[in-house]
């Protein structure tokens, strides 16, 4: 059994004259909780239509666990649970009477996953208040149950968090913790906001204008956006030795240009340069550096908009 729930291979997709995707070779490991990260615009939503089946591909092809001919893929997407441009709800309809009504749609025997699914979500106590009566992060929670009816093993949602106050932020982030800790359940979310998906996310994926920029692990995110004072002095092997000796540090990086980057001591630089100049060293440059993930995003889509590779 492959480690990888869905792949796709230069998966591309045209629209008339415009590409939406272009050649793009993503990859989602069972268990992890896949970032999708784009602008409106960029290709997310075209990707997660074709992964469900609601598009099909100009080129390319798709894998999902391990199918890829079409009658594979058709039984594939039984395993899928999807909440796609918003849950599909009926406004009229309480929770309960919501949920059975796309149970019948899915052809999924038996209510007792009624309430079961409204207890994951924490929408098991709502009684008779009908859905259009539902705060935003309420309808999407219910969105979210109607997704895990016939209990899937990957869960794509678009845009999940879009437009939700700070609480129904906290309670989505919470319940989709849960449903890929306790319940095994692989999940792709699809966002264009950055600082919530830094604190979900187990694996990245940048998109921009249809083209696959990077692929990451939240471990190498936080390296390539890691802290660390930069700098720059007359004598980088001995400033080396003066942090490894008085310092006691051998959280730092000399680089191939000199620079020394520092790691440790990021919130106390006034010690380490009072330091390096007791022990005779003269600092041409020195300041604190590094980036979050919003600002990572925005370097890596301004290179590819400028034609520059990082």
């Amino acid at each position: 059994m492959s480690e990888y729930i869905f792949k796709t291979s230069h998966l591309s997709k045209k629209f008339k004259n415009q590409v939406a995707l272009n050649k793009v070779n993503l990859s989602i490991k069972k268990g992890s909780i896949y970032g999708f990260i784009g602008q409106n615009g960029a290709g997310k939503s075209t990707l997660i239509r074709i992964v469900s089946g609601l598009a099909r591909p100009t080129n390319g092809s798709i894998e999902i666990f391990g199918h890829s001919d079409a009658k594979g893929l058709n039984e594939a997407r039984k395993r899928l649970g999807t909440m796609i441009e918003g849950p599909a709800l009926y406004p009229h309809m309480t929770a309960v009477e919501n949920v059975e009504a796309h149970r019948l749609l899915k052809g999924i025997p038996g209510k007792e996953c009624i309430e079961r699914t409204l207890a994951i979500v924490g929408l098991q106590d709502t009684g008779k208040k009908k859905a259009r009566n539902f705060s935003l992060g309420m309808k999407q929670r219910l969105g979210i149950a109607i997704a895990l009816l016939g209990d899937p093993e990957f869960l794509i949602l678009d845009e999940p968090i879009n437009g939700l106050d700070p609480m129904g932020v906290v309670e989505i982030r919470e319940l989709l913790k849960k449903l890929n800790q306790e319940y095994g359940i692989t999940i792709l979310i699809s966002s264009h906001i950055l600082s919530e998906l830094h604190l979900l996310a187990t694996h990245y994926g940048i998109i921009h204008k249809g083209h696959l920029l990077e692929q990451l692990t939240v471990d190498e995110l936080h390296q390539k956006c890691q802290h660390y004072l930069h700098i720059k002095v007359d004598n980088p092997e001995k400033a080396a030795t003066v942090i490894e000796t008085t310092l006691q540090t051998n959280d730092f990086e000399v680089m191939p240009d000199g620079i020394i980057k520092l790691f440790d001591y990021v919130d106390t630089p006034g010690r380490v340069s009072s330091i390096l100049v007791d022990k005779g060293l003269t600092i041409e440059q020195f300041m604190p550096m590094g980036q979050d993930l919003e600002s990572y995003f925005m370097e890596r889509i301004g290179g590819a908009q400028h034609g520059q590779s990082h």
